[in-house]
């Protein structure tokens, strides 16, 4: 890649990709409530982003995509925390850089304190993007009597991160990470497993939207890692986003991490950065 010009983010693509992000925290929080996980879920919109509640414990259950539509008041900022302690949720915040600096007051003003930093990196989708092939690797679309499989490697791979770089999010209880898997693919999603030998070692997700595909969730087996199941996985997602039209894609990693590095070394630059705060109820 000698010469290739990094991809440039300014706050036109941070909305897109923000937007996107909002998109799938809604879709999959709805999706959760048909579903009957929790009768008191919600999805309000704030400020361009959405703030939802899935469930107890659910990822989803955040303030995402904000800042980009405006600065919420005293007013929206007040119903949106009794909202979260009508369930009992403390209040979680996710804020791009890019957003109006104006939200990251009010925050503050508020009582939040920041607690973690995701980095959001992207990648311009041109032409067909080759697929990765490592010898006895094979990569394709999760069928639902996978799930089980798919499930496991997540799950394991959350309880045994890779090479450390800045301290990571608790790992979820695996019913928690049942419950998500699921909602994303009411929500439109795609369930991926990479098979080493015919088994399945490594998982995956995609979702487009807007012609911005954002590759989520990706796990390898301890046992099988440092053999390029990861590089495979974002591969066979980048062709498939690309086919369906996507000219973007985008992936979250803890900064410093050895997801980071990998999706780097397959040329995703980094966007910006999420900074995620915190109220307790």
């Amino acid at each position: 890649m000698a010469g290739r010009l990094p991809l440039f983010c300014d706050t036109a693509m941070a909305r897109r990709v923000e937007w996107a992000e909002a998109q799938s925290i809604a879709e999959a929080s709805a999706a959760a409530r048909r579903g009957g996980a929790d009768d008191a879920g919600f999805v309000m919109p704030v400020a361009g982003g959405v703030a939802a509640f899935a469930g107890a414990g659910s990822p989803f259950n955040k303030v995402a995509g904000l800042g980009f539509g405006g600065v919420p008041g005293p007013v929206a900022w007040a119903e949106i925390e009794r909202a979260y302690a009508a369930v009992g949720a403390p209040v979680q915040v996710e804020l791009a850089h890019l957003a109006d600096p104006a939200i990251g007051a009010a925050l503050t003003g508020r009582g939040y304190r920041l607690v973690s930093f995701d980095n959001v990196l992207g990648l311009a989708l041109l032409g067909e993007p080759a697929r990765v092939r490592p010898p006895g690797i094979e990569v394709r679309p999760a069928g639902e009597e996978e799930f089980g499989s798919w499930l496991d490697v997540v799950w394991r791979g959350f309880a045994h991160p890779d090479t450390p770089g800045m301290p990571g999010h608790d790992a979820p209880a695996r019913e928690v990470l049942a419950r998500a898997g699921r909602d994303f693919a009411a929500a439109g999603g795609i369930r991926y497993v990479a098979l080493r030998s015919g088994v399945i070692v490594g998982a995956a997700r995609l979702r487009l939207a807007g012609g911005v595909a954002q590759l989520a969730g990706a796990a390898t087996a301890p046992a099988h890692r440092r053999r390029g199941v990861q590089a495979a996985l974002v591969s066979a997602r980048l062709a498939d986003a690309a086919a369906a039209g996507c000219d973007l894609a985008v992936v979250t990693t803890l900064p410093g991490s050895k997801s980071q590095q990998n999706v780097q070394r397959q040329g995703f630059d980094l966007l910006f950065t999420r900074a995620s705060l915190a109220r307790q109820r």
